[in-house]
């Protein structure tokens, strides 16, 4: 053993190569951290003073080569600024840089994942197997950040300038035959004749019949395009990586800029302008907001494990009553994970509906090449559709999805109670409507409990698992743990009305509401909060739920919480809502729809939309975009504060990354609660003390006053 520590080791294997494996210790994946950063430097130390090698492997000791940084050391090095960013880069680019500089080929043996670090340790090498399950990939964009380690430079000189910038700026997993098609490695081949593949390879650059030379002569020098290429690849990528990334992500721009500006460098100078731009990208709100979500990220994911650990059974047999669109996208997505499930409607045409819906979504997916029509009929035979309720004393969990109208809950859930086992957990797909009116006629309360999806279901990741006064700690733990087996992002929240998601979205459309009475432009508003960061403004969204279903939830809200919810104004949703207007669902709303090629929606501003608001509206006038923003965000923040504070959600957290999984609220800002810490709590309560007029919405909570007064912030003093 020429090398031995807790995250690689280095040995001898036969015909004078070694093996450098990377099996990081008490982890169930391999990432760059201090730890495997400081054995790598004592692990080429050794290689180096070794006399009698002839080639390295570099393998992985995990079902994954290496999945990248360790984003839990960003932190603290980012907010060392520019030279603890720069400290936390350096010593892994001169490890990347001997790796690639020793006197004698490499390979690597890529299984699984090698994202981030872990690929610009593979580009390190000469010689790149990739195994048929794994992928490779470069997602620092999706952090706010730039490859720091070498990414920006050797990628183009690999693959090209257009193939590189391509990859990088879209911070997408490739999968094996992309990188083969790219020239990104040089062969893939079946997962367990992985290491025996890369091993000949090395053998054949050893007895030189491959010039290993070559190709790191390639990539340490520039890149051979004459200026009148670069001048055309390089302005035509970036205005295209511009326009998609958007004015809110710098980082795919500022990628590009890397390797524009390295291009006609050597190595070890384009590192210089890699690390430059490392360091700009690391330094912006958006990269510490998408650092933060993806921590936090982690660890609701954590939380919902905890959870599933006191599961009582494994989530076998499910069942969803009412088909439909909703119905037929539980099933589907149940299936699709594994897990069989009954459909049952009350008639035909349900039953038709849910599995026309899950036929069509696996047959996107067939489409697209993600499924084989083998794998589609498996999935849809786990869905087993029933006008009966034969079978449902067998089933562990039975997710109601029937109307939004608590009569007909309180009907159903009374009958399917009677139906399943005195073990059989029942959780309401309710949007609105409290769990413990819904469990009033039910015998076994402890039982049931709120397991709200957001609409389309194979799309949104947010499950909101409402616990009511009853609900039993199993309850909750089992359905947590279906959750998680149908691959959703599970939170647990309190019942409450609109439970935490639509609580808080509702005082936002109220905002808008006010807005539109006091004489602003519903398209000016949508306009200036899709540019503040929202995929849609308000009166688009309003279309795309449904304004009938908006109404109706908004009178549910206002029952709830009078004294901020209540109206006492015609609001335009009301407005559209008595014209019959309902959005996309029947074409017209705050917009027309007209289908576009594709034969998708297309929103149309329509002057009839203006005629009908008129009689309920001031005069039309310009308001400024930071009033529009303050007016429309305020509400918002005011509520889920409140939600905190009463318990409704266990931590900020948890409530941001209920807001961006279900909402979309823009990651970027990192989510309300990390917003109001990025403006300053003191900022705020005087952009909403400026608005307190326009009622209880608008002011702060009593906690919000006494954080901003004591300059506390909701994730740590700073």
């Amino acid at each position: 053993m020429l090398f031995s520590g807790k995250a690689l080791s280095v040995q001898m294997l036969e015909n004078g190569i070694a093996e450098l494996k990377f099996d990081l210790e008490g982890e169930s994946v391999n990432k760059f951290n201090r730890l495997t950063v400081a054995e790598f430097s004592g692990a080429l130390d050794a290689i180096e003073k070794a006399g009698d090698i002839k080639g390295l492997l570099l393998t992985s000791g995990k079902s994954v080569f290496i999945v990248g940084a360790d984003i839990t050391e960003f932190g603290g090095a980012f907010s060392a600024g520019a030279e603890g960013i720069a400290d936390l880069m350096n010593k892994n680019n001169e490890n990347i840089n001997r790796l690639e500089d020793l006197p004698f080929p490499t390979a690597v043996a890529i299984n699984g994942y090698a994202l981030g670090g872990g690929f610009e340790v593979c580009l390190g090498c000469d010689f790149r197997v990739m195994g048929e399950q794994a992928k490779v990939g470069l997602p620092e964009v999706k952090l706010g950040l730039i490859p720091g380690w070498g990414g920006t430079v050797r990628l183009p000189r690999v693959v090209g300038v257009d193939v590189a910038a391509e990859w990088i700026a879209a911070g997408k997993e490739q999968r094996p035959d992309a990188a083969l098609t790219a020239h990104a490695v040089d062969a893939v081949v079946p997962t367990e004749k992985l290491k025996d593949a890369a091993l000949k390879l090395l053998g054949r650059a050893i007895s030189g019949e491959l010039d290993y030379t070559a190709r790191r002569e390639v990539k340490k020098s520039p890149i051979p395009l004459n200026d009148t290429e670069a001048l055309m690849a390089f302005f035509t990528t970036k205005a295209f990586v511009g326009q998609q990334a958007g004015r809110n992500y710098p980082s795919p721009v500022n990628a590009v800029t890397s390797i524009e500006q390295g291009y006609k460098l050597g190595r070890d100078e384009a590192l210089k302008i890699e690390q430059q731009q490392f360091i700009a990208s690391a330094q912006t709100e958006t990269a510490k907001s998408l650092v933060g979500l993806f921590l936090r990220d982690q660890m609701i994911g954590k939380v919902a494990k905890s959870w599933e650990k006191k599961a009582d059974k494994k989530i076998e047999r499910a069942a969803v009553l009412g088909a439909g669109i909703m119905g037929g996208g539980i099933a589907y997505q149940s299936a699709y994970k594994g897990t069989a499930i009954k459909m049952k409607d009350i008639n035909q045409a349900g039953i038709d509906l849910g599995l026309k819906e899950a036929s069509k979504l696996l047959s996107n997916m067939v489409e697209r090449g993600r499924m084989g029509a083998r794998e589609m009929g498996e999935v849809l035979n786990r869905i087993e559709p029933t006008l009966s309720y034969d079978g449902f004393d067998n089933v562990d969990v039975v997710v109601e999805a029937v109307v939004e109208n608590p009569k007909v809950k309180h009907a159903v859930l009374k009958e399917v109670e009677s139906k399943v086992s005195e073990d059989t957990v029942i959780a309401s797909n309710t949007s609105t409507i409290s769990i413990d009116t819904l469990a009033e006629p039910l015998s076994r309360p402890e039982n049931f409990l709120g397991m709200h999806f957001f609409n389309p279901v194979h799309k949104m990741p947010l499950v909101e698992v409402i616990r009511g006064e009853k609900t039993s700690e199993k309850a909750v733990a089992r359905v947590v743990a279906y959750a998680n087996k149908m691959g959703k992002k599970a939170i647990v929240v309190r019942d409450c009305p609109g439970f935490l998601v639509n609580r808080v979205l509702f005082p936002y459309f109220a905002g808008f509401a006010m807005l539109v009475r006091d004489g602003a432009d519903f398209q000016q508003v949508d306009k200036v909060m899709e540019r503040w960061g929202w995929p849609m403004g308000p009166a688009y969204l309003m279309d795309v739920v449904g304004i009938d279903t908006g109404v109706h939830a908004e009178k549910v809200m206002a029952e709830g919480f009078p004294e901020r919810m209540g109206k006492t104004f015609t609001a335009a949703s009301d407005v559209m809502y008595e014209a019959g207007r309902y959005g996309q669902k029947n074409g017209k709303g705050f917009y027309v729809y007209e289908e576009d090629k594709k034969g998708r929606p297309k929103k149309v501003a329509s002057e009839e939309t203006y005629e009908l608001l008129k009689p309920h509206v001031a005069d039309r006038r310009e308001f400024e975009n930071d009033e529009i923003v303050a007016r429309m965000m305020v509400p918002m923040a005011t509520e889920l504060a409140r939600c905190l504070e009463e318990g409704i959600v266990d931590s900020p957290a948890e409530a941001d990354m209920a807001l961006i999984y279900g909402i979309g609220f823009p990651p970027f800002r990192g989510g309300i609660f990390a917003w109001l810490d990025s403006i300053g709590l003191d900022n705020f309560v005087k952009m909403a003390d400026q608005y307190s007029d326009l009622g209880e919405l608008y002011k702060p909570t009593e906690g919000m006053r006494e954080m901003a007064a004591n300059g506390k912030t909701y994730y740590g003093d700073k």
